[in-house]
C-alpha cells in the first residue's frame, strides 16, 4: 500500500479512536482539560503524523507503525503480575522516591498522590487534575506546542494519565524522584501519557526517568512532558531509554524557565528500535542557564533522532548543548539542533556541539546545527563532527601493549563518558558508566534488571 494512503488511514484511525471513546476520555476530567482535548483533536486532524516533508522529521519514518495493528490503552488495564516484583532498581546505593507508570497509567491506584517529607507532591496527573485543579490549569498545555506538532496534539487529545510533580517555593528535595515507565502487554500497544512538573521559586529538584519494555511486542510510545522552572529554581532532568528493537519511542519535552533559573537535561539512549527525542526550552527570564546533553548508542538497524530547540527570549542567558553518538552496523541517527536568539536577548551566550563516531561504513548520521540570531551583542557557536575513531590515539594505545579491540573500546568509552560525567547523582552515574561499557561491548541486548528475559 502506498505510504501516503497508510499515513492517511493511520491518522483517520486516531481521530476515530478519540470520537468513539470521548466519553471515556472526558469522564471525570475538569472542563478545562476536556476543552483542550477537543481543540487538540481538531489540530491533529489538520497536522496528522509528521512525515519526511516536515523538515524537523526529515530523517525519520514511521513505516513500521502502519504495517501492524495496535491496541490503545485509554483506561487502566490490570495484569496478573506484581510490577514491583518484576522490576527492581539494581543500583543498591541509589536512594530515590520511586514512581511506577504501567502503559502510561499511574501504577498505585490506591495511593495516587503522595506528599514527600519535604512538602513536595508526586503522583498521578489524572488525580492532580481533581486535587490541584488551579495549579494544573495554570500550566497544562501551556508550554507544549500542539499548533505545530501533530504528535503533541494527539497526546493532548487522548492521554489520560501520567506523572505530576509539584515542588513548592523554597523546597529542596534531597532524594531524586525516579519515574519508571514500564511497557507490558500481550499484544502490540500504543501508549500515550502526559507529565507535568512544576518547580516553584527557589526550589531544587532532580528527576530521573527510566523507560523499559517488559514484553516482546511492538510498542509505540508518544509521551509529552511539560516543565515550569520558576524564578531562581533549579532542576536536573535525567532520562535513560533502554527498550527493545520492536519499540518506537517519541518523547517530547517542553520547558519554560523564569528569571535566574537553571535547567540541566541529560538524555541517555542505550537501546530502542526507533527513538525520537524532542527537547524544547524557552529561557523566559534574565539570568537563565540551560545545559542540554545527550548520548545515544545504536547498532543493528536502530534509529535515534534528536531534535533540540533552545529559545533565548530574554537577555543575559546561557545555554550549552552537547550531544554525542556512537553508531554501529546499519544504524542511523539524526541531530537537528536550533538556537533562536530573539531581538531583546542581548548578552546571550549560546553554544552547541554534536559529535558522532561511525564504526562501520554502513552506519549513517545526519546532523544539522542551526543558529538564528536577531540580537547584536551575543556570543554563539555551533558545530558538528561525523567520523571514525582517532587513529593516532588508537596507535598510541597499541604501542602501550593494549589489544586493538580493547583500545577501541577505551576510546569509545572516553568519548561517551563526557556526557555521563554530567550526571550529578553518583550511583546513577556509575551505573550508566557500567551499562554503556557493556553496550559498547555488545553485551547489553535487553534491560538487565528485568525478570521477563525478553529477546
Amino acid at each position: 500500500m502506498d505510504e501516503i494512503v497508510q499515513v492517511v488511514d493511520w491518522n483517520r484511525e486516531m481521530v476515530e479512536l478519540y470520537h468513539q471513546n470521548r466519553d471515556l476520555l472526558t469522564g471525570g476530567c475538569p472542563d478545562f482539560i476536556n476543552s483542550v482535548r477537543d481543540r487538540a483533536i481538531k489540530q491533529f486532524e489538520k497536522l496528522g503524523l509528521p512525515g519526511r516533508s516536515n523538515e524537523k522529521y526529515k530523517y525519520l519514518t514511521f513505516n513500521n507503525l502502519y504495517k501492524h495493528q495496535f491496541q490503545d490503552y485509554l483506561s487502566v488495564k490490570r495484569f496478573d503480575f506484581d510490577a514491583n516484583h518484576i522490576f527492581h532498581c539494581d543500583i543498591p546505593t541509589l536512594d530515590t522516591h520511586v514512581i511506577l507508570l504501567l502503559n502510561g497509567f499511574f501504577f498505585n491506584r490506591e495511593n495516587r498522590m503522595t506528599q514527600l517529607p519535604s512538602g513536595a507532591v508526586v503522583g498521578s496527573l489524572q488525580a492532580a487534575m481533581k486535587e490541584y485543579p488551579e495549579l494544573v490549569k495554570k500550566h497544562y498545555a501551556r508550554y507544549a506546542n500542539m499548533d505545530q506538532e501533530g504528535l503533541v496534539a494527539l497526546n493532548t487529545a487522548v492521554a489520560s494519565d501520567g506523572i505530576f510533580i509539584h515542588v513548592p517555593e523554597g523546597v529542596a528535595i534531597k532524594k531524586p524522584i525516579q519515574v519508571v515507565n514500564l511497557l507490558f502487554s500481550n499484544e502490540n500497544t500504543r501508549v500515550q501519557h502526559r507529565n507535568l512538573f512544576v518547580i516553584g521559586k527557589n526550589a531544587d529538584a532532580r528527576v530521573i526517568i527510566c523507560d523499559h519494555a517488559l514484553s516482546d511486542h511492538r510498542f509505540f510510545t508518544n509521551s509529552v512532558t511539560e516543565i515550569q522552572v520558576d524564578k531562581n529554581a533549579r532542576m536536573d532532568y535525567i532520562k535513560v531509554q533502554n527498550e527493545h528493537n520492536l519499540a518506537t519511542n517519541v518523547s517530547s519535552l517542553y520547558a519554560n524557565q523564569e528569571q535566574d533559573s537553571t535547567l540541566n537535561t541529560n538524555i541517555i539512549t542505550l537501546h530502542g528500535g526507533m527513538v525520537r527525542n524532542n527537547v524544547n526550552i524557552v529561557l523566559n527570564g534574565e539570568g537563565c542557564e540551560t545545559n542540554a546533553s545527550g548520548l545515544y548508542l545504536v547498532d543493528k538497524q536502530q534509529h535515534v533522532d534528536n531534535y533540540t530547540f533552545i529559545d533565548h527570549a530574554k537577555p543575559n542567558c546561557l545555554s550549552n548543548q552537547i550531544y554525542k553518538g556512537v553508531l554501529d552496523d546499519f544504524a542511523t541517527g539524526a541531530f537537528n539542533g536550533r538556537i533562536l536568539v530573539q531581538t531583546d536577548a542581548q548578552k546571550t551566550k549560546a553554544f552547541q556541539a554534536n559529535n558522532n563516531i561511525l564504526l562501520t561504513d554502513d552506519a549513517a548520521m545526519n546532523t544539522k546545527p542551526q543558529l538564528e540570531i536577531y540580537a547584536d551583542d551575543v556570543k554563539c557557536s555551533h558545530g558538528a563532527t561525523v567520523g571514525q575513531l582517532d587513529e593516532d590515539a588508537l596507535f598510541y594505545l597499541r604501542t602501550r601493549g593494549i589489544e586493538e579491540r580493547e583500545a577501541r573500546l577505551m576510546l569509545m568509552f572516553a568519548f561517551a563518558h563526557e556526557i555521563i560525567s554530567r550526571i550529578e547523582v553518583e550511583p546513577l552515574r556509575n551505573r550508566i558508566d557500567h551499562l554503556v561499557d557493556k553496550r559498547l561491548r555488545g553485551e547489553l541486548s535487553r534491560c538487565e534488571n528485568c525478570a521477563m528475559h525478553c529477546g
